[in-house]
């Protein structure tokens, strides 16, 4: 099996006020939390999103450990609709320290240069800055960050930078070069 190198860019916001909102996209596109932790409503989130650039790493996960990763106090997918039909989404992990992480991001492939992706961030920032106060019982936002890598998007490092968000680290490590799996088996 042969071997790529892939550069992974860790990002960060330390205050509310380096949120740089996009603009909301034209049409009825409406961003939802989905506050039923469904391990099948994730994991289509997470195919449908990620099939196309690689993400492998839950692809092997249980229906048990998907539904203790939906099920930690603080964790939220914020899903963005269009027209009904969903489009992206966003999975934020809070941390015990303060910070909480945009664990994933993405929109579906047909719904992706549309406007709806910088909209979908900036809601989720928001919703990371704010999400002690739909969890008393965390501790109050002081750091936002996520990482992205060389694998994603052309547009999602630009994305990111566009809405206030900080590089703080960068790696490059060799991962071994795997088929783009789909959104499901064979696809």
């Amino acid at each position: 099996m042969s071997s790529i190198p892939v550069t992974t860019w860790s990002l960060e916001q330390t205050s509310p006020a380096d949120l740089l909102p996009a603009a909301a996209p034209e049409g009825d596109v409406r961003i939802v939390r989905a506050e039923v932790p469904s391990p099948e409503f994730s994991r289509f989130l997470y195919t449908a999103v990620g099939g196309d650039i690689r993400w492998t790493d839950r692809l092997g996960w249980t229906y048990a450990r998907w539904q203790e990763q939906l099920d930690r106090p603080g964790a939220e997918t914020w899903v963005a609709y269009d027209r009904g039909t969903p489009a992206g989404y966003v999975e934020l992990d809070p941390q015990d320290d303060g910070a909480v992480e945009i664990i994933l991001f993405g929109l579906i492939p047909a719904f992706r240069g549309r406007r709806i992706g910088g909209h979908l961030l900036s809601y989720g920032a928001a919703r990371a800055w704010d999400l002690a106060e739909r969890w008393p019982e965390r501790t109050p936002t002081k750091r936002v960050w996520l990482h992205t890598c060389s694998k994603d998007g052309e547009f999602a490092m630009d994305n990111y930078q566009r809405r206030g968000f900080r590089l703080f680290d960068t790696k490059v490590e060799l991962e071994a070069e795997v088929e783009t799996p789909g959104p499901w088996p064979g696809a």
